[in-house]
């Protein structure tokens, strides 16, 4: 069995076609994995983390896929939030913020080295 955890660091904000076909990609492949059975870990980092707000909106075009791999959603980066402005919108979605590893500067990020640890590919978008 594989493990693999995609990391989402596309901006929203860019208001680009590639921004939201990466976020479309990224859930493609969490759902391909899913429907196998395959371990698949959801990470939104940097600022990626804004697509959480977008991703709560019902009317949202990849809302759809989003709710069929959100149970695969592992961590919104909490420290990343901070810095985008973003924690009380991203808590408001009800996704796990996570802080678990210190790094100056910030009040935790998510360590993409424990899935590595752990056997994970990285996968980025």
């Amino acid at each position: 069995m594989s493990k693999t955890a995609i990391i989402l660091f596309s901006d929203p904000k860019a208001g680009s076609e590639e921004a939201l076909g990466r976020l479309f990609n990224a859930l493609f492949l969490a759902y391909d994995l899913k429907e196998r059975h395959e371990e698949v870990a959801l990470i939104f980092q940097g600022a990626g983390i804004r697509w959480a707000t977008e991703l709560a909106k019902i009317d949202h075009p990849a809302g759809p896929l989003f709710r069929a791999v959100k149970d695969k959603v592992a961590g919104v980066c909490g420290g990343c939030a901070d810095v985008f402005g973003s924690t009380s919108e991203v808590e408001a979605t009800g996704l796990p913020v996570r802080r678990g590893l210190d790094i100056p500067g910030t009040t935790g990020v998510i360590s993409l080295a424990e899935y590595l640890e752990k056997g994970y590919t990285l996968v980025t978008f």
